[in-house]
């Protein structure tokens, strides 16, 4: 994995917006892939909010994904092997850039067809702990006409990114604004956050 790890750290390094295809396995993705449609099937994943950790909003018309948060305690063998994987690649990127992360959160997120989510920083005005983000998608077989692009907005340039299956974004939390664009299809991602 370290090989893998390389290219996410070493493209952050050089443009801010790391990116690194087969983050996941085809088959851990697939595990996970399954999950989630599970909990959406059995109405388990909730609208998502816009705000700040004490103060939570569900606004539509900003963004109209449904989350469901992972859990160790859930004791999901799938879960716990991205658990795993999060561990090893925060270790390596504390000891290779000394970043002092010491802890993570993540949630499944799923955009119906329509869904969008509009301009924004991930890190709160009132709490600086998120310090990167990152989103690993589950998507198979996605088409360019399938929309839902992550667009990272980046001082005069906007990276357009395809929601590609095993792929993983990183960046920093407080610098780079990024949307969704409307999908076309269910659109499907664990996104979270690197807390120090």
């Amino acid at each position: 994995m370290q090989e893998i790890f390389d290219v996410l750290i070493n493209s952050f390094i050089e443009t801010k917006v790391g990116i690194a295809n087969n983050f996941l396995s085809e088959q851990l993705a697939g595990h996970l892939k399954n999950n989630l449609n599970n909990l959406y099937e059995q109405k388990h994943m909730q609208a998502a909010g816009i705000g700040n950790d004490s103060i939570v909003v569900q606004n539509k018309l900003v963004r109209s994904d449904v989350i469901y948060w992972l859990d160790k305690e859930h004791n999901n063998q799938h879960e716990n092997a991205f658990f795993d994987l999060m561990d090893n690649f925060v270790s390596y990127l504390n000891s290779s850039c000394y970043t002092g992360i010491t802890g993570y959160e993540f949630h499944y997120a799923l955009y119906e067809t329509g869904s969008f989510y509009k301009k924004h920083l991930d890190q709160f005005r009132n709490n600086e702990s998120r310090q990167y983000s990152m989103i690993i998608y589950l998507n198979e077989n996605w088409m360019e006409g399938d929309g839902g692009q992550l667009s990272i907005y980046h001082e005069e340039e906007v990276y357009k990114i395809a929601p590609t299956g095993g792929k993983s974004v990183f960046f920093k939390s407080s610098e780079l604004e990024h949307e969704v664009l409307i999908t076309n299809k269910p659109r499907m991602s664990i996104t979270g956050w690197l807390k120090r």
